[in-house]
């Protein structure tokens, strides 16, 4: 079902770029700089890592709320349809200890938490008052190809030995998932060739972890962009 809705998304997309009103239309080039906000714990995908870790570690899952940036190339198709295809990028560490067990004397056991989501996305997208005014709302949504890394480093416990010994390790897994995109956004016209807005964007994928490694199977990928766009046209 999310191929087939993947190969429906890409061909439109396609068929958009190849259109004859493209070549000759205004086209754009689109910065973003915003802040990614993950799912919290009821929304999260069933086996995510990140809530089993909860039970474990001590951590906030919006401590893996991250800044984000991006950019994109938009291009028209007639004055209220456009297609764009972009980039983001988001990363953020976060430094955890285990919430109920401590060293012999005392002290902390500390790791790190790791996440990196790279979203290459294809979007389309309505704009009710056109893309010739002042102010342009847009709507819209597509498919994401999510290049992911979730690592784990740092002091960990081996509780299937006698005496749970400490250990040092890093573990971590890549992935690249697909899923779908929506977006919701206003921009205002600067002169003829310039704009300024802002968007929210939200992801929804999740990537595949090895059991052997990880507390989970799953780590959840989805989440909401909050972003403040500058765009070129050309």
């Amino acid at each position: 079902m999310r191929s087939r809705f993947a190969w429906a998304v890409l061909s439109c997309l396609t068929v958009g770029l190849l259109h004859p009103d493209v070549a000759s239309a205004q086209q754009s080039f689109n910065f973003s700089l915003g802040y990614f906000t993950v799912r919290g714990e009821d929304a999260r995908v069933d086996g995510d890592v990140l809530v089993e870790n909860r039970g474990v570690y001590l951590f906030d899952f919006s401590d893996f709320n991250a800044a984000s940036v991006g950019a994109e190339w938009v291009a028209p198709l007639g004055d209220f349809l456009e297609v764009g295809a972009g980039i983001q990028f988001t990363t953020r560490g976060v430094d955890t200890i285990y919430d109920d067990f401590e060293r012999p004397d005392g002290s902390e056991i500390e790791q790190q938490l790791k996440l990196r989501i790279v979203p290459i996305t294809g979007t389309v997208r309505i704009l009710p008052l056109g893309r010739q005014g002042a102010f342009q709302p847009y709507l819209g949504g597509g498919i994401g190809i999510y290049n992911w890394r979730y690592s784990e480093t740092g002091d960990f416990i081996d509780f299937t030995l006698p005496g749970r010994p400490v250990f040092r390790e890093s573990f971590s897994q890549t992935g690249t998932s697909i899923g779908p995109v929506a977006v919701f956004g206003a921009r205002f016209l600067i002169g003829s060739n310039a704009t300024i807005g802002g968007e929210l964007r939200y992801q929804k994928a999740e990537g595949d972890l090895d059991e052997a490694d990880f507390f989970g199977p799953k780590i959840d990928l989805g989440g909401f962009h909050y972003l403040a766009t500058f765009g070129v046209r050309f």
